[in-house]
């Protein structure tokens, strides 16, 4: 088949939904598929500015959240023009967000919509926009419509499944998140020294990495807030984020408050390439992920590459992350914002690798059975089947009611 992933957002960037594209473009390609992307990165600089940002930016000044859906907007109507153009090359689109699923369905191609979140609530719980604000329902309608409009619906866990059930009533097929296996394994990393070096990070210190956006649900504050009593029986341990987001300026304000600065790296944005070396280093991989403004974790990808590199994985015991971990044989799962659960969970870990490299290789085989890229590529590779049918169907029958109606 000729498959065209496509997204509002940039590709690459930094985030789960990139790494998806990337990884599921791999898997169906070695299945023999051809798979292109359309994203916002697509168009040049100089008219993506012109003609979303700057103006959404500047509507934004006027009205919080307004300049975000102008923003949003347009993006959708320049993936529209452009599927306009190209839909004859495809067999089917695989749209990553509720926008780019309407551009799909609007321009008239089989569209699978992929789901990996709960649209509205996440932009409310970045601040994008305001809670319950006239933009906030307008974001929920459209996101009902991407559901209603979509030939076929992919959930990325069961919550997020019905999820969808609850705000279109209608069914998604769940595909949980997936890594490729053949590049997050523990025996590609890299010398550790060397990456130490490079990251600039002391040699034995043991590494708390946290591979999260910093972004509120991501719940990364709470290493931060748990470090103290870690470091009260670990005192060279090293806490190393890699990631930006709006919570960067509370982490650093914390840093500063509680002295903890030179226990403390904030590396920013990390290649995708690189972050594989940091996985390799980590002592333990925090995932703590928390509620917020009705928002769960999903199937979490930076959880899975920490389970396929061979490092332990601490994580909120929260959506599909409680479907990824079975606590104390393949992870360790935290409650909702248990700062010192996380703290004793972090210690027994540092004080007794043993069972951390027992968890480790109990999830790297759990991750070769059931979230590998090829296993992922195989169940999309039949629901783009379903989706062409689908929609080959529904136009036969517009054909039709259009012919009798002419007849009349």
């Amino acid at each position: 088949m000729k498959i065209l992933l496509t997204t509002i957002f940039a590709y690459p960037h930094e985030g789960g939904l990139s790494t998806h594209m990337t990884t599921l473009k791999k898997g169906l390609e070695e299945r023999g598929h051809s798979v292109d992307v359309l994203s916002f990165s697509s168009f040049s600089r100089a008219y993506r500015t012109a003609y979303a940002r700057l103006p959404g930016y500047l509507v934004n000044k006027w009205k919080k959240g307004r300049g975000q859906l102008w923003n949003d907007s347009q993006r959708q109507r320049l993936l529209f023009r452009q599927l306009q153009r190209i839909r004859h090359r495809y067999d089917v689109v695989n749209a990553q967000d509720i926008y780019a699923a309407l551009a799909a369905v609007t321009a008239g191609v089989p569209t699978v919509a992929t789901v990996h979140g709960y649209y509205a609530y996440e932009a409310v719980s970045r601040g994008a926009i305001a809670e319950h604000s006239p933009e906030a329902r307008q974001v929920e309608k459209l996101e009902q419509e991407a559901y209603i409009r979509a030939n076929q619906l992919v959930a990325v866990d069961r919550r997020i499944q019905q999820y969808i059930r609850r705000v279109a009533d209608v069914e998604a097929v769940v595909i949980k998140n997936f890594i490729d296996v053949d590049s997050f394994c523990p025996s590609s990393l890299s010398d550790s020294s060397k990456v130490r070096r490079a990251f600039k990070l002391p040699e034995n210190a043991p590494i708390l990495f946290v591979p999260r956006r910093l972004t509120e649900k991501n719940g990364v504050i709470y290493p931060l807030l748990a470090l103290p009593e870690v470091l009260r029986r670990h005192p060279d341990a090293m806490l190393v984020y890699a990631g930006t987001g709006e919570q960067q300026e509370r982490i650093e304000e914390e840093m500063r408050k509680r002295g903890l600065r030179a226990h403390v790296r904030l590396l920013g944005s990390v290649p995708h390439e690189q972050m594989k070396q940091l996985y390799g280093i980590a002592t333990v991989v925090l995932v703590p992920s928390v509620h917020s403004h009705g928002v769960e974790e999903a199937t979490s990808i930076s959880a899975l590459e920490a389970m396929g590199s061979g490092a332990p994985v601490i994580a909120g015991a929260v959506g599909g992350l409680k479907e990824i971990f079975e606590h104390g044989v393949d992870g360790i799962l935290v409650k909702d914002r248990d700062v010192d659960g996380l703290a004793a969970a972090i210690i027994r870990l540092l004080d007794d690798r043993a069972y951390g490299r027992k968890l480790a290789a109990n999830a790297r085989k759990k991750v070769e059975n059931h979230y590998s890229h090829r296993v992922a590529a195989e169940r999309f590779e039949a629901v783009y089947i379903t989706a062409r049918q689908r929609h080959l169907s529904s136009r036969f029958k517009q054909e039709k009611r259009g012919t009798m109606g002419s007849v009349e």
